[in-house]
């Protein structure tokens, strides 16, 4: 847990983090209640009095409550005043579970599941204001589903709504309403949405107009692992454990090879198109490999598996964690020592991967 001692004073007085919140304006349109501090508050206070949070096991309790402590963060960074003198806070859920995970890594060593929960709240706390407004609300409603349970996320977007004074409450409640509605017609409430194989549910996540459960018939013509992990985190020894006899493409012998610095950015733009061509030739041969870097970056994995699917390969992400205090020591103990502020710079990026980035996800932690 964040802290055993709940009273703000408390919090305030341990937690940086906690004392940001103060004299962070919000509009006074949809906040009436005052500073981001006044807010945040409210919403544990909220928080706390629904009967559905009164009825989780106290374990449950604990990561919806540190979630909704958490849940605006990043307002401190994000709030801007617009031309029109409205107040904004654009990105605050996205940097704030960036945000939330440093804190659970690196200064409050948390369990990587009940991590991640709390991460994936943060992340998400709005969504079930807007999710029937997206493009593609189920599309979406799959995505998230796999990431938080839904039913936790309607409870914290509840005591959100109702830690603040605005005008349209009844309306934002009724959102959540259809929100929970929504879930429980596609049968994703409280778990993630169900898929017959890894197939159906890359195709469904993949394709326009694609119904959730349509069964593909093209079977995938080679297996791709793709490592993730921060440096030192052990991926080369899961590697030796698990696929001892696969072909590697590592990112680390190839700078080797070259002779380029893991800082050099311009050498590591060779070192990746070099890893690339590699990839190409195995997968036109439809050969199966292991990419083994750092892919701490969904963006990064997603062009990945963009180049891996187009030759139609089934790919399986591995995630390996181990808990902070030891990566620093692993990484020295590697052939290819990472320089301790690289790794540091990579901690602040983390994202790790969701079940829906690829075929299979696994967490080697």
């Amino acid at each position: 847990m964040i802290s055993n001692n709940k009273q703000r004073s408390c919090l305030e007085e341990t937690f940086s983090w906690v004392r940001d919140m103060h004299g962070v304006p919000q509009d006074a349109v949809h906040h009436a209640e005052g500073d981001v501090a006044v807010h945040t508050f409210m919403v544990l206070d909220c928080l706390t009095q629904l009967p559905a949070w009164q009825a989780l096991p106290p374990q449950e309790q604990e990561i919806l409550w540190a979630s909704a402590l958490l849940h605006d963060v990043e307002k401190r960074s994000t709030t801007v005043k617009e031309q029109d003198g409205s107040i904004t806070a654009h990105g605050h859920a996205r940097k704030g579970a960036i945000t939330a995970r440093q804190l659970l890594y690196r200064d409050i060593a948390t369990p990587f599941d009940i991590r991640e929960s709390i991460v994936a709240l943060v992340r998400y706390h709005s969504m079930p204001l807007w999710l029937l407004e997206k493009p593609d609300p189920l599309k979406t409603l799959a995505r998230v589903s796999m990431e938080v349970n839904t039913a936790w996320l309607a409870m914290l977007a509840r005591a959100d709504v109702l830690g603040r004074i605005c005008g349209d409450a009844q309306d934002l409640l009724y959102r959540i309403d259809c929100f929970e509605e929504f879930c429980k017609e596609h049968d994703c409430w409280g778990k993630a949405m169900h898929f017959a194989s890894a197939e159906a549910k890359w195709h469904f996540l993949t394709h326009e107009a694609a119904w959730p459960g349509y069964q593909p018939f093209d079977k995938p013509v080679a297996e791709v692992v793709m490592m993730s992990g921060l440096p030192g985190a052990g991926k080369d020894n899961y590697i030796k454990r698990h696929y001892k006899h696969w072909q590697v493409i590592s990112l680390d012998a190839i700078r080797e090879e070259m002779g380029i610095s893991p800082v050099d950015k311009s050498g590591n733009g060779r070192v990746i198109q070099e890893a690339k061509e590699r990839a190409r030739a195995l997968l036109r041969r439809k050969a199966g490999f292991v990419w083994n870097a750092t892919n701490v970056t969904a963006q990064l994995r997603q062009q990945l598996t963009e180049l891996f699917t187009t030759y139609k390969a089934h790919v399986t992400l591995v995630y390996v964690e181990v808990p902070y205090r030891y990566l620093h020591k692993q990484n020295t103990n590697r052939e290819a020592v990472v320089p301790a502020a690289v790794i540091d710079k990579l901690v602040n990026k983390l994202e790790i991967p969701a079940l829906w980035e690829a075929h299979a996800v696994i967490y080697a932690v």
